[in-house]
């Protein structure tokens, strides 16, 4: 974290405390990457030990939310911030909510993973959903280097990577439908692998998300719910608070 960015907003002992929590963060967040990757993988290749670690590994998330939950209410009852200051600890909030969300898909695949049968794998769109993953690894990847940095150019184009995971998800849900219509049986079966898709699309989601929450934070503009383009032109608008 650019610790010179942040003390132009905050005290140094305040700053101290926000860096804390920020390494933390990205401690959570590299988990959840991990748990995604591994939900991927077990999914893909019907991985039972991968997919079994993913879902007991879930609670290190859980844990870490509530613990950086107390530390934030803390802050906020202690230093009362205000301006720049209280967005930048209610982008904090935000993200480590969106972070405990994204582990809970992940370990959502992880189950699904091992409803799948190998006959279902060979005809199913794997090597997309594989590619599907990465892309949303890469994502995670890059909306937390966007949220250490504060840089809210690099978080408009984390998000844009999102377009190529829509992409995808589209492909696969089409490939999934048209192999229920042939064999009606595999019904209950590839459902699985449409939610297990869903759940990946929703991580994506979330670390955009983390995007938008750099953005508010640099820029002072909410662009939930923003298209695309809408959201690059708030992110390289002019100054900060």
């Amino acid at each position: 974290m650019d610790s010179d960015f942040f003390k132009q907003h905050i005290s140094q002992q305040f700053n101290a405390e926000l860096e804390g929590i920020i390494k933390r963060i990205m401690a959570m967040g590299g988990l959840v990457e991990q748990q995604t990757i591994d939900a991927v993988e077990a999914m893909v290749t019907g991985n039972v030990e991968k997919a079994e670690t993913v879902i007991t590994s879930d609670y290190k998330i859980n844990a870490m939310e509530v613990a950086l939950d107390e530390t934030c209410t803390q802050i906020l009852a202690r230093r009362q911030p205000t301006a720049s200051d209280l967005r930048l600890v209610m982008a904090v909030i935000k993200a480590i909510a969106d972070l405990e969300r994204m582990g809970d898909e992940a370990e959502r695949i992880g189950r699904m993973a091992l409803h799948v049968l190998e006959k279902d794998r060979e005809v199913a769109p794997m090597e997309e959903f594989k590619a599907m993953g990465g892309h949303v690894q890469q994502m995670i990847h890059n909306a937390l280097d966007s949220f250490v940095r504060m840089d809210a150019d690099q978080a408009v184009r984390a998000v844009k990577m999102d377009i190529q995971i829509d992409s995808l998800y589209e492909e696969i849900i089409r490939q999934l439908m048209a192999l229920m219509r042939e064999d009606p049986d595999s019904i209950p079966r590839v459902m699985d692998l449409v939610w297990a898709t869903r759940a990946l699309e929703r991580i994506g989601d979330r670390a955009g998300n983390i995007c938008e929450y750099v953005i508010y934070f640099v820029k002072g503009k909410d662009v939930r719910h923003t298209s695309f383009e809408q959201m690059a032109i708030e992110a390289t608008g002019d100054g900060r608070e």
